[in-house]
Formats: structure tokens, sequence, C-alpha cells
């Protein structure tokens, strides 16, 4: 899952088509390790993604539209004063190796024209953004490495940029097959995967253990290889080097859809454990890689305290609720103790004083004797009185406990939506808003002294129908309370995923005939705003909305329907993105 040089290679020519001359107009930081350029040309404008982060560094253009924090970082501010209105003149790469330079014609702070670099070095855990001035002088970096960090090499402002070490290897695009056959076999003792990856400059092990497995169909000693096998070797290196310039690239999915790896090669190591897609930009290929991975992460940063709160809330009242069918299973023996205080009152005149134990006939079970223990400091008739107390105690807790477990199963479930929710937050007024419906609900306090304006609530997603119905989908429990309850109009319809945590989905009729085409596509986008997104074949419940009720005192996005149709669907991701407007 490695972004390798050749890739990186890949990813500056396609940059280059449509961004060289493009100016910038707009720099955004949304996280400490990420930026992004707004640049615009005659033909549009394009959004540059650069991100050092050391679990997921890399550069590409990206279609998404990053939430930015509400005051811009310093590194942000600084590029803004140095960067807005230049332009990208040109984006160099060193050899094969995972560096980038972009290029930019500025100004000065005195409005002399000048030019700066931004160098993004995809490295791993070692991955950093640089700024430069035409003399490579070093302005800032996102990362600044001191002495105690690095002592070989120190990134700070005021310091001349110097590359990293690079090893010394082949490169497959300029150097013959032959020669990078005759290097890797000076390497007999290491595996044929190993040998080519310390061979070829700028490969993955990916792509390494597809040129072994397309050699000998696995891997093997370098040294233990068959004459007919390095003849293979020639030829699978001749491939993947024509498979570079043919702009073709892969990634590789799991059976339920979750990105695995990407590669420029054509991968078959996995025969058909893994699903393949193909992909005629490395920029959308790349975005889409990484978007799911790095919003998961990014939601579990930002709401991880609402996350360690809603876990602990679903424990608890988890607890409760199996305390509270054990209490039910014991309350279910009072008629026991009903027939006990009667056959007591019924016999009392016969019944020994200061006796432990009652025995009578039980005119209940064909008059066959019962022992009853009782106490016998107490009269018979208070003995009765006793378990007559008991019988109504177990009675009025039956339906109190009946009641309290229905309560918390309620609970679980909306706890169980809110986790849905947040686990589907993109940004943070989309996580706000969450913390906000907690906070009502008691779940999190509130925090002191805060009394920061708040922002206006975020409207539902949007979404066009392909014969153009307006299809709204909410965003927490709140939103789809409004949408359902306040925004839709009766003849609007309504969607939800049957027995799981979801958004409600409003088709907006608009005095027009709902289709069955915006129904199944409306389906398709509640199925994958749920829990069940992963799932096939998802029951998705439809009605009008006046057949929609909300129960009193019901918990926010809880509502009822009994009039209602049924459709199966599966999620589809490219349709749902593709029907989603944009704003």
């Amino acid at each position: 899952m490695a972004l390798d040089g050749i890739t990186l290679g890949l990813v500056k020519k396609e940059l280059g088509t449509y961004l060289i001359g493009s100016k910038i107009d707009k720099v955004h930081q949304p996280s400490k390790n990420e930026l992004v350029f707004i640049l615009r040309t005659r033909n549009g404008g394009y959004r540059l993604y650069l991100s050092c982060d050391g679990q997921s560094p890399r550069v590409h253009m990206t279609r998404y539209n990053l939430e930015n924090p509400k005051v811009p970082p310093m590194i942000c501010m600084l590029l803004r004063k140095r960067l807005l209105g230049a332009v990208l003149t040109d984006i160099k790469q060193v050899r094969n190796d995972r560096i980038l330079i972009f290029e930019f014609d500025g100004t000065t702070d005195i409005g002399d024209k000048t030019k700066y670099y931004v160098i993004c070095e995809i490295m791993g855990q070692r991955s950093n953004i640089i700024i430069c001035d035409v003399d490579y002088k070093i302005i800032d970096a996102i990362k600044r490495v001191d002495e105690e960090k690095s002592s070989v090499r120190e990134i700070l402002p005021g310091l001349k940029y110097e590359l990293p070490p690079i090893p010394e290897k082949c490169d497959i695009l300029t150097d013959g097959a032959e020669k990078l056959l005759e290097e890797t076999l000076k390497r007999p003792e290491k595996m044929l995967s190993k040998s080519v990856l310390d061979t070829v400059e700028g490969i993955s092990p990916i792509v390494s253990r597809e040129i072994a497995y397309r050699t000998v169909f696995g891997d093997k000693q370098t040294g233990m290889l068959l004459d007919i096998e390095k003849e293979r070797l020639l030829a699978e290196i001749e491939t993947v080097k024509n498979e570079i310039s043919e702009n073709k690239f892969y990634m590789l999915c799991s059976v339920d859809g979750t990105p695995f790896d990407f590669s420029f090669a054509n991968i078959r190591q996995y025969g058909n454990a893994l699903i393949k897609k193909e992909y005629d930009s490395i920029s959308e290929l790349l975005d889409d890689f990484y978007f799911e991975k790095d919003r998961i992460n990014r939601t579990k940063r930002k709401a991880s305290d609402l996350f360690k709160i809603l876990n602990s809330a679903v424990e608890r009242t988890s607890r409760k609720i199996n305390n509270r069918r054990l209490e039910l299973e014991k309350s279910e023996n009072r008629e026991q103790l009903r027939i006990y205080a009667e056959l007591i009152t019924a016999n009392q005149y016969r019944l020994t004083e200061k006796s432990s134990v009652y025995t009578v006939e039980n005119y209940y079970d064909n008059c066959n004797s019962v022992d009853i223990p009782v106490n016998p400091a107490l009269s018979a008739q208070q003995n009765a009185q006793k378990y007559f107390k008991e019988y109504k105690k177990a009675a009025n807790a039956e339906k109190l406990l009946h009641n309290l477990i229905e309560d918390g199963e309620q609970e679980l479930i909306y706890l169980d939506t809110v986790l849905d929710n947040l686990a589907r937050a993109v940004s943070d007024r989309e996580i706000t808003e969450i913390r906000e419906e907690l906070e009502k609900g008691g779940y999190v306090k509130i925090k002191k002294g805060n009394k920061q304006k708040k922002e206006k609530p975020l409207p539902p997603i949007e979404f066009k129908s392909s014969d153009s119905f307006t299809i709204l989908v909410g965003r927490n429990n709140v939103q789809n309370d409004t949408l359902t309850l306040k925004t839709a109009k009766n003849y609007d319809m309504w969607l939800h995923v049957q027995k799981h945590a979801g958004s409600h989905t409003v088709i907006i009729a608009d005095k027009k005939e709902i289709t069955k085409t915006a129904i199944f596509e409306a389906a398709c986008i509640a199925a994958y705003h749920s829990k069940a997104k992963e799932s096939s074949s998802i029951a998705v419940d439809y009605t009008l909305i006046k057949n929609v009720k909300k129960p009193v005192g019901a918990k926010p996005g809880k509502v009822i329907y009994n009039t209602y149709n049924t459709v199966y669907v599966t999620p589809q991701k490219e349709l749902v993105e593709k029907l989603k407007i944009s704003k």
C-alpha cells in the first residue's frame, strides 16, 4: 500500500498535464500534515492535495472539499503570504525517488519577482513538505527536524535544503532489461522478489512480488533460478516497463469493497481473492483509495471522546438490561407466593404457632401436601400477609421491569444510530452537532463558560436522481427529525433501511408523481447511509411522509410507520457519488 517512486512519477506526469501554468487561488491546511492548493487554469479549477501524514503520505489532485479549521495554522498563513497568485511553472522528480519539487513564480514582500519551491518527500513516517526560496534556503516545513531528531539532515528555517540519501539502484525507465536482470542475479542468496526490490529504483513490494510471481508463479531464491526462468524474468521486467507507459492503474479491493492495494502494474498474484478496479487517472485512484480510510481515521481522532462515551453508555445500558431480565425471571414465581398466602389463610385455624413450616393440602394441586416455609415469630395471619405483600411486590416489579427493559432496548437502538452517524461524519461541524445532541440527551456534560456563537445547522446531504427528483439525507438524529417532520411535505416519499441504524431519506415530490427510478436510487442512497452499507440485498422501506409519526417522548430520530412498501437494493458507491450534489 505504498506510493512508490514510479507511481509518483506517473502522478507528476498527470499533474503536469493539467496544472502547469495554473495560478494559486487559495491555500488551505485541513490538518497539521495536509495542504490543499486551489489552482486556477483557463479550463477551470483544480484541487492539489499534499499530505506528509506518516500513515498515508501522497500527492494528487482531489475532488473532495475537506473542511478547514476556523483559524488557519501559522504555516498556512505563511504559504498564503508567499504563494497566493504564484504560477506553477514546473514539477520535477528526483530520479525515480519519492520526491516531487513544485516550482512557482511568485513575488517577494516588496513585489519583486522570485521563485518558490514546495518540496514533497513521500517517505513513510519521515515524509515532509518543505517550502524553500529561490536559493533552496528553507523558509519553513510542516515537520521541523533538528539535530535531536536526525543527525544526518536537519530541516529548519534558514538552512540550505539538502536531498536525503538516495540509494544507488537501476532505473527501469532508462536502463535496459538485460542490465536489471544482471544486477538482480547478483544477489543469489535472496528471494527473487527481495532481489528485484533491492535492484530496481522506485518500485513497491507489490510490484517486485508480481514480477517474481509472473516469473516462477510464486517466489524462489534467486540463485536457484533455471535458465528458462531467467528468460521469463527478463521478459517480465520488459513487460512491467511497458506497463508504466500504458497509463492504466489498478486498485485491488476485498470482496466487501475495502481498498487493499494499488499499482500501475496489472496485479495477478492474488487470483480471484481480490476484486480489481481499473482507472485511467492515477489521481482518481489515489483519491478513492485513501479517502474512506482517511475519513475514518480523521473522525476517530476528532471524536475519540464521543466514541468512548457512547461505547461506555452502550455497555452500561446492556448491563442494566441483563440485570433487569434476571430480576424479571425471579418475579415470574410470584404465583407461588399468592398460592402460599391463600393456603395459609384457608388453614390458619389449625396451624401451629411458632412453627417454621406449615404443612397443608394444596387444593390447586389435587390436594397434595405442600410444605410452606414461614417465620415462626409471626402468626399464621401475619405470615399470610407477608406472602401477599411479596406477591404484590413481584407483580408490580414485573410491570416496572418490562417498561425498564423496553426503555433500555430503545436506548440501545438510539445509541446505535448515534454511533452510526458519528462513524459517517466527515466534518467538524457534523461532529459538533452530534455532540450538541448528546449534551441535550445528558450523555455529555456541557462545558461551563462555553458561550461561543452557535453556527447555523448544516443542511441535509442533497442528491439528484437521474430523473431529476431531489433526494435529501439527514446527517444526524436531530436533522432526521427536522427533515422528516418539518421540511418534508405529506406527499413526499420517506425511506429507511429495515432493522438497522441509518439516516432518514426523503424524495421531494414537488407536485410530481415519484418514479420507480427515483425510489430505487433513493433506496440505494438510504442503504449507503446506514450501518448495513457493506451488505447486499438490503431491505429498504418506503412510504409517504403522512404515514410517518413520532411517538410522544421518543428520542431524536425515532419514528413509527405501519403502511409501507419494501425494495431490496445493494449500495453502489459509484451511483451515490454520481447523484450527490457537490456544494
